[in-house]
């Protein structure tokens, strides 16, 4: 047997078909090394069922057979249509006297492929109807005493395709592939395991096999969790370098002072412990002449907005300006109105700039030194594009950081000279992500809520309860209360079996007559935008459909109830963002989470929610259910997405690769190796102070 290399074209391989070559030639994919790093995305377990006999089954099940009787059958007069059918029998003899119709559709050319007589392998759904057992379109493999199965038979990798390569073609060539491959054929990237470890035994080339085609399921689980290692390991390897260069760039040191601290004698109210342990640890940074790079996330309603505006008296009172960029216009315009409430009687000249929106408070500055401009900026991405408000930045906070692009957040901090840096997020985040794509940050975490915060209850209910839904919400309505009616779509779809807000708008009012009902989505303007919010926030509006757009930041502490229809169609953490929306003054507040009736999968999957109000253990659970793209809303730092993100929710594993990284780091800061260099470019990539600080 010939011994390949990853450049071995795959024409030169045994078993493999011109045909085969030519199509997968289409697609990009020449040489040994194109097909081994196509990497199946999920297995099947078609180990053969022995001699178990054939039942109607939900799930695809594997059998031998034996083909007793093949033909085509034609209905009408249309020779085209119709279908082959294969009457098979178990091959094993115990089993022997059963009957099993395989039947495909409009394929008559399946009269070449099987014959009577021929021992296949068949993988499929079985089906009973009137007595009958049938398997339409089953996946199958001709017997071949010289050959082993390839398809069927034993666990089975699974690709995403391309167009114009089938599953059965990418299959065979994978197997040619490892058949052909010796032991060492490619360099491991990580360090050597320990004998003793849970990877001892293992490299990059075993891993890399098994992905493909594993004897057993327990042998596929290692290689995964060989390749995840591996991949977070390279991922570790760009965020500490990262973090490294942080510290070593030049920064300006802000240290806090009176200002700071009359601003937090001034508030209503007192910081919770968790908020002061926060400050503290930014006010360090800031003190430090390396620039700051923290991530400060948290619970919905902990209070993040009240800390960032203390840390931006740091650099206000240290003769520069503060930025803060919100990602919609009503979460600035928010923050623009609570910044002048705490900060203008301090002497703090605030500016707001959005896409339509931009005006300066009406206060002497705190700095005479550029009387033109506001000390604490706020805005939009609108931010990115005045240059004669925003030009010398002693710290940026980006709020709801996941919602904007690398590009935006980078643009905004070049503004600055080095400046520090806070994004926040209301996302709590789960270990392990902290660890990896926030894992150049610095962490503050706010884990608690203000004690003078009112309790949330929570109940997942079937859809056809909205007239006693009505009746509650009627019965807080005249108290006083305010709600939200929350939709996932702002107009009815054709393809979606989903009530819109526009028409829930129409129910509800219907349902609310003696109430006003306002409606705010993502088609409106801006400025109908704000009226709308405007209206809600003293009290006009009693009952606000909304779609998501109220998901982030909104403020109404009278509002103390919120339904959110369709909940199936939302993960937990967006649930749990929304939800914490009420609960934000000191009445207690209902979230009804409606689903069709009688969908049981989903209200076991919300179930969580009912129990607890805690989104670090929310996120952790969504986390391991939709992964970090879904978890997090937009791709973060420009990386590529991960092939084993699943596995993120492993924290030993994710530490494990933290550790190794490090450790490459201290020995190899420049990846000078033989074995990075297909990672260098990656490691190293957008090596600039404002790159590393995204």
């Amino acid at each position: 047997m010939m011994s390949a290399t990853l450049d071995t074209p795959l024409s030169s391989l045994p078993g493999m078909l011109p045909r085969m070559t030519t199509a997968l030639k289409k697609e990009g994919v020449a040489c040994v090394r194109d097909v081994l790093l196509w990497l199946p995305f999920r297995h099947e377990d078609r180990a053969q069922a022995g001699d178990v006999l054939f039942q109607p089954s939900e799930l695809p099940v594997c059998h031998q057979v034996i083909v007793q009787k093949a033909g085509n059958k034609y209905f009408g007069q249309r020779r085209g249509g119709g279908m082959f059918e294969a009457q098979v029998a178990p091959a094993a003899g115990s089993a022997w006297g059963q009957s099993l119709t395989l039947r495909w559709w409009n394929m008559p050319f399946m009269s070449r492929v099987i014959a009577e007589g021929q021992q296949l392998v068949i993988y499929g759904r079985i089906k009973e109807w009137k007595g009958r057992l049938s398997m339409d379109h089953p996946e199958f493999e001709v017997i071949d005493e010289e050959a082993e199965t390839i398809h069927t038979g034993r666990i089975t990798p699974v690709y995403r395709l391309r167009s114009g390569v089938t599953q059965k073609t990418l299959r065979t060539a994978a197997w040619h592939v490892v058949q052909a491959l010796g032991q060492d054929f490619i360099a491991d990237l990580l360090p050597r395991p320990s004998e003793a470890g849970e990877f001892a035994g293992w490299s990059r080339a075993r891993a890399l096999k098994a992905i493909h085609f594993a004897a057993t399921m327990e042998e596929l689980e290692k290689a995964r969790r060989y390749l995840a290692l591996e991949e977070f390991y390279s991922y570790q390897l760009r965020v500490v370098r990262r973090r490294r260069a942080v510290i070593q760039a030049g920064g300006h040191p802000h240290r806090a002072g009176l200002l700071a601290d009359d601003f937090q004698k001034a508030l209503p109210f007192e910081l919770t412990p968790a908020q002061k342990r926060s400050l503290h640890e930014i006010q360090q940074d800031m003190a430090s002449p390396a620039p700051m790079n923290r991530l400060l996330h948290g619970d919905v309603g902990s209070g993040k907005t009240v800390v960032a505006f203390a840390a931006m008296l740091g650099a206000v009172e240290n003769g520069r300006q503060a930025a803060l960029m919100a990602p919609t216009q009503i979460l600035a315009e928010q923050h623009y109105q609570n910044a002048r409430k705490w900060l203008e009687p301090l002497g703090v000249n605030v500016a707001l700039r959005t896409g339509s929106r931009a005006e300066e408070g009406g206060v002497e500055l705190f700095s005479k030194k550029h009387p033109s401009r506001g000390q604490v900026v706020i805005g939009t991405h609108a931010l990115l594009h005045d240059d004669d408000l925003v030009r010398d930045l002693g710290i940026v906070v980006i709020d709801e950081q996941h919602k904007f692009g690398v590009a935006q957040r980078a643009r905004l901090i070049q503004k600055g000279n080095t400046p520090d840096v806070l994004v926040m997020t209301a996302t709590p985040i789960p270990r392990t992500l902290t660890l990896t794509i926030y894992g150049d940050l610095d962490v503050s975490t706010l884990d608690e809520r203000p004690r003078e915060r009112g309790k949330i209850i929570t109940k997942v209910r079937p859809a056809s309860k909205t007239e006693e839904a009505a009746v509650f919400l009627r019965a807080q309505l005249e108290e006083g209360r305010q709600a939200y009616l929350v939709y996932p779509l702002i107009e009815e779809s054709e393809k979606l079996d989903v009530t819109a807000a526009k028409k829930g708008h129409e129910s509800w009012a219907k349902l609310l007559p003696h109430f006003e009902v306002g409606l705010l989505h993502g088609k409106l303007s801006a400025e109908e935008k704000e009226a709308v919010m405007r209206s809600f926030r003293a009290g006009k509006i009693d009952a606000l459909v909304s779609t998501t757009v109220i998901e982030v930041g909104v403020d109404v502490p009278n509002a103390n109830v919120m339904y959110i229809h369709h909940a199936e169609r939302y993960g937990l953490a967006q649930l749990h963002q929304l939800r914490g929306r009420i609960g934000r003054g000191s009445h207690t507040s209902y979230c009804v989470l409606f689903v069709p009736d009688k969908d049981e999968e989903a209200t076991q999957r919300l179930a969580i929610l009912e129990e607890t109000t805690d989104g670090f253990r929310i996120s952790e659970e969504d986390l391991k259910r939709r992964g970090p793209g879904d978890v997090l809303g937009k791709a973060q730092s420009g990386q590529a997405p991960l092939r084993f993100a699943e596995l993120l929710a492993d924290t030993r594993l994710v530490r494990l690769a933290r550790q190794l990284a490090e450790k490459t780091m201290d020995e190899d800061p420049h990846l000078l190796d033989a074995r990075f260099s297909e990672l260098r470019s990656f490691v190293f990539q957008e090596d600039t102070p404002q790159a590393m600080m995204q």
